[in-house]
């Protein structure tokens, strides 16, 4: 199966980067097909110019790679912290620019954007692991957990990835480090269960 994995964090000492070398080695371990990107270390540029907007834009090439390993996917797997209730910058910028029109999703003929678009993505789940130093309690009743919202509604639904998943690991800052050990094959079981699950059904 292709995988890709994107990854959102500056630090390469951050649990967020141990998680995703976790994720693509077991994925590897289980000889499935793993895209990765670590978008701080390409220094991908998030910044969405005007002549991009129009789905028959012409693109710059290391965006249309992203695209087209997008739309390829399987499965589909992100990493990144919590700041301020959302995914860093440059992973907004990473779906303002590959999570396009034509890629992503579309909207039907005579609809002028204001209906529901067609997802068009063809990857079976997506998959999200997040790192946050609120509380699981605090980030669901007193904020929404916007984080659920964000990727399961307003994207991977909207694109036809109607399997969503999501684990967050908290609380990093007070984490001990059998904790994050434990934490880090819950990772490898859960990409593992996951692609399993699919692999199975053919």
């Amino acid at each position: 199966m292709n995988v890709s994995v994107i990854l959102a964090h500056p630090d390469e000492k951050s649990f967020n980067h141990a998680i995703a070398q976790a994720a693509c080695d077991e994925l590897r371990r289980k000889d499935h097909h793993v895209i990765f990107h670590d978008l701080y270390k390409e220094s991908f540029d998030p910044l969405l110019p005007a002549i991009e907007f129009a789905k028959d834009a012409v693109i710059p090439p290391d965006v249309a790679k992203h695209c087209r390993e997008i739309k390829e996917a399987d499965i589909i797997v992100i990493i990144h912290p919590n700041w301020w209730g959302q995914p860093p910058a440059i992973l907004k910028g990473w779906v303002d620019r590959v999570i396009r029109p034509g890629i992503a999703y579309e909207f039907l003929e005579g609809d002028t954007g204001e209906g529901i678009p067609k997802g068009l993505l063809k990857a079976k789940a997506a998959l999200v692991f997040n790192t946050s130093n609120t509380a699981t309690e605090r980030e669901k009743n007193v904020f929404g957990d916007p984080l659920e919202l964000i990727w399961r509604n307003c994207i991977f639904d909207l694109c036809g990835v109607k399997d969503f998943r999501r684990r967050m690991f908290n609380i990093i800052v007070t984490s001990t480090e059998k904790e994050r050990e434990q934490w880090l094959e819950d990772v490898r079981q859960i990409v593992s269960g996951l692609c399993d699950h699919f692999h199975n059904k053919g």
